[in-house]
């Protein structure tokens, strides 16, 4: 909620007789905004951060404890090519190796929705790693607790059985569709960017960089990685709401506005070229910065917040900070002495399934009109979410997908529709089904081995979240 242009959360914090006196105004103000909001069937949030982790599927993170709440979906084996039954066994979150997840390698697990042919994903492995047998059939190791915030964060808020990865490949189109529910070049393409691109990322690449394109039809072209095509950006923007894209670096393939030429704008500047767009100043190249943006009452309408390599949960890359980066993030927006708790949503996911084994086939959706025929939807993927609306051990069985995570921005804030009304945004849910309590709940600290200190304060050169 705004005061002359300002949040609540930003007036409430002045400091004096004054600022007390503000503090009781905009507390009894909020309390009849969440009132109103509620009153009409789901809190209105002035706050929504999107926590993107790396590479894991839901039987993958969470197959060490497969009942650790009533209703949850998570298998414990599967089936090869030879139709055999492999256990999954467990392998540590930093691991030593990486498992294929190109728009091959779903083919090959998913065999036409078979879901058995995951020992034929590619497999490569550092120096000297030992992968042993069935290396995509693991679960994550918990024995000594490395990933118990993830349990925690989803017992006490909510838990996702069907979230499903919107693209059929890697991580770069993967965070296209999450800021525009596609990866097509602009808006009236039947194409997709479907791999991970060649000599260059995004906007300022290299006149030779080249990513390919998928047709309905499944046949492949190439093109230059810079699209010009809508964005939900453009909708915040269009609403006078603020945004925040928060990279370990703005040109990787995960700083998904390097590859939109609205919002890069790329000019040779000294040069070399780079993204100089208005809009470019939102995209922070510190990750770390959520945490004292959140602490400084400085939080934008929505934020997307990727994590250093160190951080992402990605395998031969992470060492395992991620758990604890995201309740670092969690935390302080539950501590928050800005009155983030009960305007802020935080939707916890993981941008693709890294290779790694999961039982749930994923739904054909938006195919009768020929939209995402050959590459969507792709397999689960976590997701978790917390909010003071969320009831503890709240686990859903709708069909999400990353398109529900923009319909969710859209119908929060009234925006309307990404692009052309084709988009994944138009096909799928809204995420209510987690918002179901009248009256808010206060918030539950999740305990992690660093807290955000440790991430503000971190001398480490930061990597990136992924390579592939």
């Amino acid at each position: 909620m705004r005061i002359a242009g300002r949040d609540i959360a930003e007036v409430s914090v002045t400091t004096g007789w004054l600022g007390e006196k503000m503090r009781i105004c905009c507390t009894v103000l909020l309390a009849l905004f969440l009132a109103v909001a509620t009153a009409q069937g789901q809190p209105k949030f002035s706050h929504i951060v999107i926590v993107v982790q790396e590479n894991r599927s839901v039987d993958n993170l969470f197959g060490s404890n497969p009942a650790f709440e009533p209703g949850v979906d998570i298998q414990t084996s599967g089936l090869n090519s030879k139709h055999q039954t492999v256990p999954l066994t467990p392998v540590p979150l930093a691991g030593c190796y990486d498992l294929a997840h190109s728009h091959a390698a779903f083919l090959q697990g998913y065999d036409n929705g078979a879901m058995d042919h995951w020992d034929r994903v590619g497999v490569s492995g550092k120096p000297g790693c030992v992968l042993g047998a069935n290396p995509q059939y693991r679960y994550v190791d918990n024995s000594s607790g490395t990933i118990q915030p993830y349990f925690d964060l989803a017992t006490h808020y909510g838990f996702a059985n069907r979230m499903f990865q919107t693209n059929q490949g890697p991580s770069f189109p993967a965070h296209q569709f999450l800021i525009s529910g596609t990866s097509a070049p602009n808006d009236a393409s039947d194409l997709f960017a479907a791999e991970t691109p060649v000599g260059g990322y995004g906007c300022t690449s290299p006149p030779t960089a080249l990513v390919k394109m998928i047709a309905p039809d499944g046949t492949y072209s190439t093109m230059y990685p810079c699209f010009n095509r809508s964005t939900l950006i453009d909708l915040l923007e269009g609403a006078g709401l603020s945004w925040r894209y928060y990279a370990a670096s703005g040109y990787i393939i995960w700083s998904a506005p390097n590859s939109v030429s609205s919002l890069c704008n790329a000019a040779t500047v000294k040069g070399k070229l780079q993204c100089t767009g208005t809009a470019w100043s939102n995209v922070v190249f510190q990750p770390a910065q959520v945490l004292t943006d959140i602490s400084g009452c400085k939080l934008a309408n929505v934020s997307w917040v990727t994590p250093t390599g160190q951080n992402s949960d990605h395998p031969a890359i992470s060492t395992g900070g991620g758990p604890s980066w995201v309740a670092s993030i969690v935390n302080a927006v539950g501590n928050s002495n800005c009155g983030y708790w009960q305007n802020t949503a935080i939707l916890i996911m993981w941008d693709d399934w890294g290779g790694w084994f999961d039982h749930v086939p994923p739904p054909q959706i938006g195919q009768s009109n020929g939209w995402g025929k050959s590459y969507v939807y792709g397999f689960r993927v976590p997701l978790i979410v917390v909010s003071a609306f969320t009831p503890a051990g709240y686990v859903s069985n709708v069909n999400h997908d990353f398109g529900s995570v923009l319909r969710f921005v859209e119908t929060n804030f009234s925006l309307g529709l990404v692009g052309p009304g084709i988009w994944a945004d138009s096909y799928a849910d809204d995420l209510t089904d987690f918002f179901p309590l009248s009256t808010p709940n206060g918030f539950k600290a999740v305990k992690s081995k660093f807290g955000a200190q440790h991430f503000i304060n971190s001398k480490e050169k930061p990597t990136e979240p992924d390579n592939d």
